[in-house]
């Protein structure tokens, strides 16, 4: 392995996945997915509702409770053309206010079939329970492959009823088809509550209403916190080596009381349910150790190489996240709502979690990067052992249970 994780090559991290084998549905029932168990040593094949038997003594369960929005909106021209507008995030607005605004919002997009928009206005008439509406769109300027598009409608909805009642689910493109009705409940995790992601946390989609009063029952803690996931999240690596590749900017939310409790749970299991909630526990680490050189930070915002190139002076765990606690306090807020570009690749030394809870990765995907950081080369065995196996993979296949022993974070 490289000492730098810039000069890896993403071919070491491919492997053959037949189109059978990706799941193009969701299973009949969530909790009924198949589980591969990985406990440093021996992979097993297990179910996903026997999850409960299968954790470490004292786990803390870590879910991220982003909601996906029906990010595609269609508009069709007086030409016939249809020009699809794909919510990325708000511009220059956070994500909740932004889902409050009653007459106007601006949003980052991409824009498919772009060139058949040369000006002016798009429209888009919708209906909910109380009428029917009109939306509007109009694009101000590129940002990169994106672009600015100022939205405005009637009714005095918020956006979040309109974008709920215009737009249609974002499934992921590798399942080539479009999303179905039962998409609209089974694209989402059964505890999602924040609306701002345009891809599932999918790791949580196993988890019914009745597992969760199980692990609550078996003493099992929990936790919730809030990364909205992009539409990077699909990006694939297309450079030869990771050091040219840039990762995407997400949305994190985290509580006071969240760090309270993952500062009290420090010394037990701490597994996250999903890569999106490794790299939100990771980057709270890592904003703790920002503070550490620089109190007067005024917000969170963490870079992909920041782990390898900030001096973390050996701070604990426990420090990190206390100085993120001060901080919060000094700028009396009881959130801290930040963004994180975390890389987390082969040779990272993980600082919070013992474990991970989540789905089979595309390959050459940084998510699997983050697999391989935890651990290491088994993950080919791993992968293997589940094409083998007939498992199920990416977004509404099945999941794995990686335990890792030999990785302690610093408490």
């Amino acid at each position: 392995m490289p000492n730098n994780p810039r000069d890896i090559a993403i071919a070491e991290y491919d492997y053959p996945l037949p189109e059978e084998r990706i799941a193009k549905f969701p299973l009949a029932e969530r909790d009924q997915s198949k589980l591969l168990v990985y406990n440093g040593k021996e992979i097993a094949e297990s179910q996903f509702l026997h999850l409960p038997e299968l954790l470490p003594e004292k786990t803390m369960l870590v879910f991220n409770n982003t909601k996906v929005i029906h990010a595609r909106l269609f508009f069709r021209k007086p030409t016939g053309s249809v020009i699809e507008i794909f919510c990325l995030e708000p511009w220059n607005e956070p994500v909740a206010t932004a889902f409050e605004e009653r007459q106007h919002c601006t949003w980052l997009c991409f824009i498919g079939n772009n060139k058949k928009w040369k000006d002016g206005e798009l429209e888009h008439e919708f209906a909910t329970k109380e009428g029917k509406f009109m939306l509007r769109a109009s694009r101000r300027e590129a940002k990169g492959n994106a672009w600015i598009v100022d939205f405005d409608w009637t009714g005095g909805l918020s956006f979040a009823e309109v974008i709920d009642a215009a737009g249609v689910i974002p499934l992921p493109p590798y399942l080539h088809r479009n999303a179905e009705e039962s998409d609209k409940e089974r694209y989402q995790t059964v505890y999602a509550h924040y609306e701002g992601s345009v891809a599932a946390p999918t790791a949580g989609l196993h988890f019914t209403d009745r597992l969760l009063e199980e692990l609550k029952d078996k003493g099992f803690s929990t936790e919730y916190i809030t990364l909205h996931v992009g539409a990077g999240t699909f990006k694939p690596v297309s450079t030869e080596t990771i050091g040219e590749h840039e990762m995407h900017v997400e949305k994190v939310q985290i509580s006071h009381s969240n760090i309270e409790d993952i500062i009290n749970q420090l010394g037990n299991p701490i597994i996250p349910v999903g890569t999106t909630t490794v790299r939100t526990l990771e980057s709270v680490y890592w904003f703790g150790v920002q503070l550490s050189q620089n109190p007067d930070l005024t917000n969170m915002h963490v870079h992909q190489w920041d782990p390898y190139e900030l001096e973390n002076l050996n701070i604990s765990a426990e420090q990190s996240y206390r100085n993120v606690l001060d901080w919060m306090e000094r700028h009396g807020t009881d959130h801290l709502d930040g963004d994180t570009q975390l890389l987390i690749a082969p040779g990272y030394k993980y600082h919070i979690i013992n474990g991970l809870i989540t789905n089979f990765h595309q390959p050459k995907s940084t998510l699997l990067l983050l697999v391989s950081a935890l651990i290491g080369d088994s993950w080919k065995q791993c992968y293997h052992y589940a094409l083998e196996h007939n498992f199920r993979f990416l977004s509404y296949g099945d999941s794995c249970l990686f335990l890792n022993p030999d990785n302690q974070p610093n408490g």
